[in-house]
């Protein structure tokens, strides 16, 4: 089945009678085995029914550099996420264009899923900015966020009216940056990536 019309069905699957959905943004420029590695664990860990991830059109936190074109990035995440259960590519970002808010995102999920809980994966990095985010008070009262730990970096408190926890487990030191940079110098990547991933690499040849 081409990506296209994968990608399409999942977009449509609704299941109202899910209760606890987890929600991954990001630009996956590509995607890599520690994006695999977190959605994983966050599907066990947190008893998701769900975990819905959402690349993102552009990166409000890096405006100046856009992500490479959707339909690589796309066609990798379909390779990299096709074997595992209880998660789904959701194209509404990529679909709106322009910088992705987490504000817009959430609340259409929200509609989407009217009395489901809603769990926002972040790099924990981002924590101790949740409070600058775009309607940050709406944002707060909507969702559950779950900071992904990062190699070197100590764990902080939630800023104040968030709710949050940390993913357990050792961070993973792999970078989108790292990959790209590699395949640029025409080195493997297989150790980075899932098979299926670094397969679609090599017949799409792109990042070179």
């Amino acid at each position: 089945m081409p990506w296209t019309n994968r990608l399409k069905e999942t977009r449509l699957r609704h299941n109202m009678g899910q209760g606890r959905i987890g929600l991954f943004g990001g630009t996956f420029d590509p995607v890599h085995s520690a994006h695999v590695m977190v959605v994983r664990k966050a599907l066990g860990e947190l008893q998701l029914d769900k975990l819905l991830i959402i690349p993102a059109a552009c990166s409000p936190f890096k405006p100046e550099n856009p992500p490479s074109k959707n339909e690589v990035r796309l066609a990798l995440l379909n390779a990299a996420f096709d074997s595992v259960d209880g998660c789904e590519i959701d194209l509404q970002e990529v679909e709106r264009g322009g910088p992705s808010y987490a504000i817009d995102t959430v609340r259409s999920v929200s509609r989407r899923f009217p009395d489901s809980e809603l769990f926002y994966l972040i790099g924990a990095d981002h924590v101790p900015t949740l409070g600058q985010w775009r309607e940050a008070d709406e944002l707060a009262k909507l969702v559950t966020f779950i900071a992904v730990p990062r190699i070197g970096e100590s764990k902080v408190e939630f800023p104040e009216r968030f709710n949050g926890k940390y993913l357990e487990g050792d961070p993973i030191d792999i970078s989108s940056s790292k990959i790209r940079r590699l395949l640029k110098q025409g080195k493997p990547v297989g150790h980075l990536v899932p098979q299926a991933v670094d397969e679609k690499l090599i017949k799409l040849q792109v990042y070179q």
